[in-house]
């Protein structure tokens, strides 16, 4: 699990790169779950929503665009 402390040592880069992998991983969680794939616990789309915010927050307390 992210903690946000941890989050604002790293480059923006680094949180760039981490915020697109959360995002693609959600995406491919929820496609899988839509097609009646339950092999994920419930927890980790809860747990990667959450870490996806984190994420957000700090890029935005930082000003780091998300794309670009």
């Amino acid at each position: 699990m992210l903690k946000a402390a941890g989050l604002r040592e790293q480059t923006e880069e680094e949180i760039r790169e981490l915020g697109r992998e959360t995002a693609r991983h959600l995406v491919e969680l929820r496609t899988r779950k839509s097609g009646g794939d339950a092999s994920e616990p419930p927890i980790r789309m809860r747990t990667l929503r959450r870490e996806l915010a984190r994420i957000k927050t700090v890029m935005r307390e930082r000003g780091i665009r998300e794309h670009g």
